[in-house]
């Protein structure tokens, strides 16, 4: 994976996005920035940048992927792996349906994926060197760049969608108190089934991520 680093920009993901489709860069790439200041959240949301903290997009061709995933549950494959590199370091985060990651009841980032050109583009924010109003920190102290190079290298494994899934499922109970959103709606978790492909029924209705 090559990886650019960059002072600050407004977007990694906005950064990278362009890029490719200018065809100025292929994938695997990486962007890393010190500072953003128009981060781009779920549901086109901003995400709040303080400096420092992990701001980081990258690309993987399509022809790269697990043979089994589908690019609808392609934000929480690579969420959840990332939530087990942080574990490595000792972390207790967990992984709130279907790209939030949060230590206890807050959130300290997420992740949301987009399709570029022949490539899936996941952009990450995660608060590990100071929380904005609100959020939380990540509960441990680790280097960016120990980080970003753990995940890579836990990403070339390319560990299959039912490996990642059959863990997450287990873990799915945490969403229990918390709310997701579709359809432009606050959707509550409580009582949600977590489907094979990633996506949840609640009250009958199936939502997929769409992130």
């Amino acid at each position: 994976m090559q990886i650019l680093y960059l002072e600050s920009v407004d977007s990694t993901q906005k950064y990278l996005k362009e890029l490719i489709k200018e065809g100025k860069v292929s994938s695997p790439y990486a962007v890393v920035a010190d500072s953003q200041t128009a981060g781009v959240g779920s549901r086109e949301n901003s995400w709040i940048g303080v400096k420092d903290n992990l701001f980081l997009s990258f690309s993987i061709a399509l022809q790269q992927l697990p043979q089994d995933l589908k690019l609808e549950s392609a934000s929480i494959y690579f969420s959840y792996v990332l939530k087990e590199t942080l574990e490595e370091f000792g972390s207790k985060v967990w992984l709130k349906w279907p790209n939030d990651f949060y230590i206890k009841d807050r959130k300290i980032g997420g992740m949301i994926t987009n399709i570029v050109e022949e490539s899936i583009l996941c952009g990450v924010g995660l608060n590990i060197a100071e929380a904005p109003e609100s959020f939380e920190k990540l509960d441990v102290d680790l280097k960016r760049e120990e980080l970003i190079e753990r995940y890579f290298t836990n990403l070339e494994k390319k560990s299959s969608w039912k490996q990642v899934f059959s863990k997450y499922k287990l873990e799915f109970y945490r969403n229990q108190n918390f709310y997701t959103h579709g359809k432009n709606l606050r959707i509550s978790l409580e009582g949600a089934s977590l489907e094979s492909d990633g996506s949840v029924v609640v009250n009958g209705e199936r939502i997929y991520s769409l992130r």
